[in-house]
Order: C-alpha cells, then sequence, then structure tokens
C-alpha cells in the first residue's frame, strides 16, 4: 500500500506543470503528491530503479517506449532510489527493478524485475485503447454527420477484431438500417443473446420492425404474388428486384438478379441492375463481397 504520508503532509505550494502534462516525470518527495493526484485521470506506473542496475535500465527503455506509444492513458512516474531512498521506504519497495501501477492514489497491479514488453503489454491490456476502439470512435463521429454509408465499414471492420462486442453489432446494426440494409441489420441482431438485449438492442430492434414494415409496399405484394403462381418467370422477377432494392432490399434484389443470370447472362438489364446494386452497397459489406464472387463464377 502506498503510504498515507505521501498524499497527505507533503506540501507543496504549487502544481508542477511538468508533472501534470509530460508522459515520463521524474519523482521526488516535493512532487509525489502531484503525481499521486494525476492518478486521478491515467494510470500512473512508477518505476524504483537505480542507475548501478543493469536490468533498471533496460526496464526503462522497454516502459518509456510504451508509455511514449499511449501518452493520453499512462505517464511514467520514475523514482531514482539512489536519491529518493525515503520515497521508495514509503512505497514498501524492497527490491530493484520494482514498478507499481497507480490509480486514483492506490496501486491496482505491479510486477518486481525485469518483464519484456509484451508482459508489460499484456498486464496493461485492460487499460489502453484497444484497435476497435478508434475505428468505433471515428465511425460515431462520422454517424453524428449523417455520414453512415462512410461509418459503416469502420464498425464492420472493428466487428472483425472484436466479435465478442454487442454494442458494436448493435452499431453496426442501426447503421445497417439506416443505409436500408435490413437483412444484414436483421442477422446482427438475432445473434445477440437474450441477456444482452438491452435498451440498446430494443431501440433498434423497434427501428428495424419499422423499417420492414414501410418497405413491404403494395407493389412488392403484388409482384411476389404474382411470382409465386408463376415462378419461372423472368422478367417478374426482374421487376420484383427492382422494387426491391427501391426500398434498399439489396440481397433479396441481387438474389433474384442472380437467378436470372445463372440462366441467361444478358437478359433484359439484369446484369446492369446487379452491378448497380453491388456499387450502391458499402464499402467493405459483406453481402457486397458475396455476390460479386457470385458473379464472378459465372462469368469467369
Amino acid at each position: 500500500m502506498v503510504s498515507a504520508t505521501i498524499v497527505d503532509d507533503i506540501e507543496n505550494p504549487y502544481w508542477n506543470s511538468l508533472v501534470m502534462f509530460n508522459p515520463i516525470v521524474d519523482v521526488t518527495l516535493m512532487n509525489a503528491r502531484e503525481v499521486l493526484e494525476r492518478s486521478t485521470q491515467q494510470l500512473v506506473l512508477f518505476q524504483f530503479w537505480s542507475a548501478r542496475s543493469a536490468a533498471c535500465q533496460q526496464l526503462s527503455a522497454v516502459l518509456e517506449k510504451i508509455v511514449q506509444q499511449y501518452p493520453q492513458q499512462l505517464c511514467l512516474a520514475k523514482v531514482n532510489c539512489d536519491k529518493e531512498q525515503d520515497l521508495a521506504m514509503q512505497f514498501g519497495v524492497q527490491s530493484l527493478p520494482t514498478v507499481m501501477f497507480i490509480k486514483d492514489g492506490q496501486p491496482i497491479d505491479g510486477f518486481a524485475g525485469a518483464e519484456s514488453e509484451q508482459q508489460i503489454l499484456q498486464r496493461l491490456s485492460a487499460y489502453l485503447p484497444k484497435p476497435e476502439d478508434e475505428l468505433i470512435n471515428k465511425a460515431q463521429q462520422l454517424l453524428a454527420a449523417g455520414q453512415a454509408a462512410e461509418a459503416y465499414p469502420l464498425l464492420a471492420q472493428a466487428l472483425t477484431l472484436a466479435p465478442e462486442r454487442v454494442d458494436v453489432k448493435l452499431w453496426l446494426a442501426d447503421t445497417a438500417i439506416a443505409l436500408g440494409q435490413l437483412t444484414q441489420a436483421e442477422k446482427l441482431l438475432a445473434e445477440v443473446k437474450l441477456a444482452d438485449q438491452d435498451a440498446l438492442f430494443k431501440s433498434v430492434m423497434a427501428k428495424l420492425e419499422l423499417a420492414q414494415q414501410a418497405s413491404n409496399t403494395p407493389e412488392i405484394q403484388a409482384l411476389e404474388a404474382k411470382l409465386a403462381a408463376t415462378p419461372d418467370d423472368m422478367q417478374l422477377k426482374e421487376q420484383l428486384a427492382v422494387q426491391y432494392q427501391a426500398v434498399l432490399r439489396s440481397e433479396e434484389a441481387l438474389a433474384l438478379l442472380l437467378q436470372i443470370l445463372q440462366q441467361d447472362l444478358n437478359f433484359g438489364q439484369s446484369k446492369k441492375l446487379y452491378l448497380d446494386i453491388l456499387a450502391a452497397l458499402p464499402k467493405g459489406d459483406a453481402l457486397a463481397s458475396q455476390y460479386r464472387r457470385r458473379l464472378y463464377a459465372l462469368l469467369y
């Protein structure tokens, strides 16, 4: 445990700007309280070291590299135990090198001895931004600006990186609905377990149901009835595909057009319609990749 003396008894009449903003700071008895207060905003790695120790020197290089990569999340607080023996005693340090992870003024993790960069990053993984987080942040900014098509591939990539994250799945489903990709949204929502069906899930599901109702037009219903009576009528299939795409039911439109192309590659406007739909789908859309491969298989 960190000694209460460090937090309560050290007198320092000013806030040292270097302590506040530098990702790497040297800690003394005079600024220790400021460094501990900084731990309310970010994780502080207290490194207790000695210039006489080769292991300390090697570990310093590793820690400095890590902290410089994450200056918003981490601060490296270096305690030179050759000069600050009293401070090391108050922290209860018994061997060098020692590293303590301090959050909200208290140690939450740490290690004694040298560790590799990979081992340290593993310890820090809970406190560092994950690769998908940056994608999500960018996507949310785009969504706020009304740019759903640009946000979609970022969320799709984030879900590939973190398939277990339900929140990403719901954001992607919501974005798919905004783009009219209702089948894709329905599939994503179907993967959400009952225990994870929170308020956000219910909100997105309600949007999907409304969009599905709006997309089932009388024209579509009439064409579906006719096609059910004459299932081999390619002209009806093409007409229905056009109506599906008009309400952004892209997967159903592509499926019908593919059936036509499998029988006759040059029938009507089917090939052009097929390519136009693929071009209209968001960048990185799995549906576009799937149906592009199917078309290539027919052509080549």
